[in-house]
């Protein structure tokens, strides 16, 4: 119990620290007097769960991955600081697009011209841009220019897929039942395909850390998500 809490406590350290970086790190590509909230939620479109609390917790869990993989590539402290920025810039913006049909790839245009006069090059550009394109799961993906940009593109992906865990079930689904208002009787329907999706997506995590950590993520999303699958099934039978 006490390496439990220990562990619990380093989370919840890093998670904090992550905050901190998400805010200044943001901040240094706009205007000093404007708030990452200001940039993004100014344009977020909350659909489907997919709003600004989403995306802050994308953009957390991107910004560890990178620290993690970017020792494992032997980068310097220093250049994990820059991509370290710019796979947080590319978390928060990775949604901003969120209702269109092709939201990644819509996303990344948007992107691109917010991020057009900051203090990021061409090249980080490209590479935020890029990443915010190739994330969506079952889709042709066009490859990185460079190895870096690759993984900028990687933990955007594995951070955003971690979601389809126990968030899908804690967060996710609710707020796509309460901004589609969608009958019960369809969401039961819909249900079996969706749980299809989640058994798919574990083969598909990019990073080394995610692929350790993602499938075990979507097996515990999985178990909850056939626990209340039963439980509406037996519960609210007659309103279906």
């Amino acid at each position: 119990m006490i390496v439990l809490d220990l562990a619990l406590q380093g989370i919840r350290d890093l998670a904090g620290s992550m905050r901190v970086r998400l805010r200044s790190g943001y901040n240094a590509i706009v205007a000093p007097q404007i708030q990452p909230e200001t940039v993004v939620a100014a344009h977020m479109e909350n659909n489907l769960g997919h709003g600004m609390e989403h995306a802050v917790s994308v953009t957390l869990d991107a910004g560890t991955l990178m620290i993690i993989e970017g020792k494992l590539a032997g980068y310097t402290d220093e250049y994990t600081r820059q991509r370290l920025r710019l796979v947080q810039s590319a978390g928060l913006l990775h949604d901003i697009k969120r209702k269109r049909k092709n939201h990644a790839v819509e996303g990344a245009l948007f992107a691109r011209k917010i991020l057009e006069g900051t203090t990021f090059s061409h090249s980080e550009v490209e590479d935020i841009c890029h990443a915010i394109g190739d994330h969506e799961a079952f889709k042709h993906r066009a490859a990185a220019t460079t190895p870096a940009g690759e993984l900028v593109s990687a933990c955007l992906y594995d951070a955003d897929k971690f979601r389809w865990g126990p968030d899908n079930f804690k967060y996710t689904i609710w707020d796509m039942v309460s901004s589609s208002d969608i009958s019960l009787g369809d969401f039961v329907k819909h249900y079996p395909k969706g749980m299809e999706g989640l058994e798919r997506i574990k083969h598909t995590f990019r990073t080394r850390t995610g692929k350790v950590f993602g499938p075990q993520f979507i097996e515990f999303g999985i178990a909850i998500g056939e626990q209340l699958f039963s439980i509406i099934q037996t519960e609210f039978t007659d309103d279906v």
